[in-house]
């Protein structure tokens, strides 16, 4: 297993993918920051949490010109029923095999209750207008990330 992990200035991998309302591609967002995360099942404790956060905190995102993605394994039609059970208003794409968490080293090896398994990675890539990488973070926690995004994007200075 390779660690495809990218790091600020490389390019950013274009996909096409199913998401719960048709399809989406990277590039077709050219020209505005894209936040991509990744989480590893739709409707679990802490990735709800994270959702959530997302969520509560798109219009400020927006206001500074960043879109938001979520990206997991699951088929579109649970991403749909995690939509609607949270109120979820960016784009959810499914990578059901996997194929774009391993293109952005979020699919790998994992600590899990003190046990090493293979799995999907909490992650945040942050891509430019350019489409080249802005931030990249890994094995992010579900609770507070959003709030620290914010931060670390100094989108919070005031």
């Amino acid at each position: 297993m390779t660690d495809n992990r990218l790091a600020q200035g490389d390019t950013a991998p274009d996909f096409t993918a199913a998401t719960d309302a048709g399809s989406f591609t990277l590039s077709d967002l050219r020209g505005k920051h894209v936040i991509l995360y990744f989480y590893p099942a739709a409707m679990t404790p802490g990735c709800t949490t994270q959702a959530c956060d997302f969520r509560d905190s798109l219009d400020a995102l927006h206001a500074a010109g960043y879109e938001v993605v979520g990206i997991s394994k699951d088929a579109p039609a649970k991403l749909a029923e995690f939509r609607e059970k949270e109120g979820l208003t960016f784009t959810l794409v499914s990578d059901e095999d996997k194929a774009i968490q391993e293109l952005y080293g979020a699919w790998g090896e994992k600590q899990n209750y003190g046990k090493t398994v293979v799995g999907s990675i909490r992650s945040t890539v942050v891509v430019g207008p350019d489409g080249a990488v802005e931030l990249a973070q890994y094995n992010v926690k579900a609770t507070g990330h959003v709030a620290k995004l914010r931060r670390d994007l100094k989108l919070d200075a005031a």
